[in-house]
């Protein structure tokens, strides 16, 4: 999506093309032409919200009194967090307790670094185990403005750690772990891909989905005002990661690791898949990052969904954009799981 020059009027004063002002009439594309037609019956139900302390503290208020009660295939447990910490809590779903030998998904929560817990995403934990054949391990990571980086990343790493350490005990294969999350769950996934390379624990691969990677969006980078206009705006951006970072979105130096899209140095790190709608505000941070992966010899698939929101897969979920959306997602993390086994 581009906006569309509609003409260019030269000057004539007896003066050369070259020389002559040049006054260009832009004309903006409308939000709701720029979505796919498909999803265009659902924006009424995407909310229009722009956070901030106000709003953060209703919305959170809101989903807790709709958040319900896990299902009895989801194991709950506290494990040790970073050091001088609390203890961290992580759902875990086990289509097949009894096996030795599974690949793990450490799965991270989307919300803008702001919202939700694991709890109002593990629901989906015992379906999506059966399809990738793998535990999954979600993690209840602490969120800003109250803890700011490192703290939510360090929790992560935490879950990372007591995976890696305990997979005798759970029945998984240490060397079939894969990471990932939707929204800032996708961001805190290549922040951890980042430290678990630091680090030396192995990863084998990151589901990056419409991932938010990069503070400068709607900060210090502008974007078009079709892009980014449904469910997450340049306004919310702006307000979680200067909430996130303890700091203005968009300074100039952020801390090592926080900001995925200004590491410098990104190889090393574990193949990713990253897929995220053609309107959807992280949609060019995502896009960029693919593109940096791959040319610093990072394995990277990048899917755009044309015309699509943020977390349109979950708001138009019975559409056939949705769907396709979805099963390319669990179709790379069964093949990065399972290698040769995938059919």
């Amino acid at each position: 999506m581009v906006l569309l020059i509609t003409g260019i009027i030269l000057a004539s004063c007896g003066k050369s093309a070259t020389d002559a002002p040049i006054e260009a009439a832009v004309e903006t594309i409308d939000p709701e032409d720029a979505v796919a037609a498909e999803l265009r019956p659902y924006l009424d139900d995407v909310p229009e919200i722009t956070f901030n302390a106000l709003t953060l503290r209703a919305a959170r208020v809101s989903i807790a009194m709709d958040r319900e009660d896990l299902s009895e295939d989801i194991v709950t447990r506290e494990i040790p967090g970073p050091e001088g910490a609390p203890d961290v809590k992580v759902y875990i779903a086990d289509p097949d307790p009894g096996r030795t030998d599974k690949p793990a998904y450490l799965h991270m929560h989307g919300g803008g670094y702001i919202l939700f817990t694991a709890a109002d995403f593990a629901a989906r934990g015992p379906s999506h185990a059966e399809a990738c054949d793998c535990l999954i391990v979600s993690v209840d990571y602490r969120l800003a403005p109250e803890t700011s980086f490192p703290g939510p990343m360090e929790d992560n790493f935490a879950a990372l750690k007591w995976l890696y350490e305990n997979a005798e005990e759970l029945g998984v294969d240490r060397t079939r772990i894969a990471i990932g999350g939707e929204s800032a769950g996708g961001g805190h996934a290549a922040q951890l891909a980042i430290a678990a390379r630091d680090r030396g624990i192995p990863v084998i691969f990151q589901l990056l989905t419409y991932p938010m990677l990069d503070d400068r969006t709607g900060s210090s980078r502008e974007v078009p005002d079709h892009i980014g206009h449904y469910v997450w705006n340049k306004g919310s951006n702006k307000y979680a990661w200067s909430a996130y970072l303890d700091q203005p979105a968009g300074s100039d130096d952020v801390p090592y690791g926080s900001v995925p899209a200004r590491l410098e140095d990104l190889a090393g790190l574990p193949p990713a898949w990253i897929g995220v709608g053609g309107v959807d505000l992280f949609v060019e941070e995502d896009k960029e990052y693919a593109r940096r992966l791959n040319e610093a010899g990072v394995p990277a698939e990048l899917f755009i969904a044309p015309g699509a929101f943020h977390a349109f897969d979950d708001i138009a979920y019975d559409t056939e954009i949705a769907t396709e959306f979805r099963a390319r997602s669990l179709a790379a993390l069964r093949q990065a799981l399972h290698g040769e086994e995938e059919t």
